[in-house]
């Protein structure tokens, strides 16, 4: 890893970790609640777009300010020290638009980084309302309860949004991801149709996300119809921990993802599968890199993510985890993906592929 990689990767760390004071700095001002990343901002810095917690309780007591002069945007460390210049995507063309029955472009997508387009396709979830079931850490009602968003977006209006953003906003790929429905196929049904739509009217790489369906042949009819990649998230793996955090959710046990995962790469190919690996919620370092040495052997990408609390969780007054175990974690998993035959930048699409959320691909840059 070069010394500004790894300089920048270390600074991406500590702001995705502590956030950044934002007051009122132009441009794409990101959004609160709802399935994410929640209560964030893009900023770029050195040509590298990154997610950064504005909106958090804990970011309010950062080290670490935006601020603005001019046409000039800047992170600046309050204590006075090191300011270091930062570029806010614009707000995008296509917030301005609307269906012709109304509905605004930015209910039914958002745009996530710099250049990439995401949908909860579903904004329920089956276990939400039931905090002793539903994921601790989960805000996917939020946007719903505030009117921000839809119950359910059509495919043919994902299609919609998604040719738009790319003629208007250069959008180079489409996250689809959705709250857990009450059917076997766990949301890729839903997945499947949206995605042929969205392949009928414009050519653009899409990762799915869904808990693993009941019936493998998911993975082939998502694949046929258009999805390239697939995202299924462990978020965290020791089992004592996922029983407290995903009580609902840990009922898929990680003999079950693995299973699943198998046949997923089956279909889609080594490294067109990914998984979230949240860290900070409990797991010890060296299970996150045990797990993610795992998941690369079976051909899945483990996507490495700093926890970051949304308010109005159980978890909105969590910590974070501290900049020295991400950096532990991330230089362990770095080294694991750069000896295997997988990478960020070889995914067709996916968070991953983005990398906004978690400084990951900064440390799996080779020299």
């Amino acid at each position: 890893m070069s010394e500004a990689n790894a300089s920048l990767g270390r600074l991406v760390t500590e702001l995705q970790v502590h956030g950044v004071v934002d007051p009122a700095v132009a441009g794409n001002p990101g959004r609160r609640g709802g399935a994410g990343p929640s209560d964030h901002r893009a900023l770029t810095i050195d040509g590298t777009t990154v997610m950064v917690p504005v909106y958090t309780t804990a970011s309010q007591a950062s080290p670490y300010l935006l601020q603005q002069e001019g046409d000039a945007v800047a992170v600046a460390e309050r204590s006075g020290g090191a300011v270091v210049a930062v570029e806010p995507p614009p707000e995008p063309a296509f917030y301005g638009l609307r269906t012709a029955d109304g509905i605004p472009y930015r209910a039914i997508a958002l745009l996530h980084g710099r250049d990439v387009l995401a949908t909860t396709l579903l904004q329920t979830c089956i276990r939400f309302r039931d905090r002793a079931e539903s994921c601790q850490f989960c805000a996917i009602e939020q946007s719903l309860d505030d009117g921000r968003t839809l119950v359910r977006k059509t495919p043919a209006q994902v299609a919609e949004v998604a040719e738009a953003a790319v003629r208007l906003d250069g959008v180079t790929q489409l996250v689809m991801t959705t709250g857990t429905p009450n059917s076997d196929d766990r949301g890729a049904r839903l997945m499947a149709e949206t995605a042929a739509a969205v392949k009928a009217r414009v050519n653009l790489p899409i990762q799915a996300q869904c808990e693993p369906p009941e019936d493998p042949i998911w993975y082939r009819r998502m694949k046929e119809a258009g999805v390239d990649s697939l995202g299924m998230h462990l978020e965290v793996v020791e089992p004592q921990v996922r029983r407290r955090i995903l009580p609902g959710k840990s009922e898929l046990t990680l003999d079950r993802y693995d299973e699943a995962f198998a046949e997923a790469v089956a279909v889609f190919g080594r490294g067109q599968v990914s998984t979230y690996l949240l860290a900070g919620l409990g797991d010890r370092a060296e299970s996150l890199i045990a797990c993610s040495e795992r998941l690369i052997a079976l051909g899945v990408y483990p996507f490495v993510v700093p926890f970051v609390p949304i308010a109005g969780t159980p978890l909105e007054h969590h910590p974070a985890p501290s900049s020295s175990f991400m950096v532990e974690v991330y230089t362990a998993v770095a080294a694991q993906l750069r000896a295997s035959d997988l990478s960020a930048q070889a995914m067709a699409a996916g968070c991953a592929k983005c990398g906004a959320c978690s400084a990951l691909s900064l440390f799996e840059q080779e020299l």
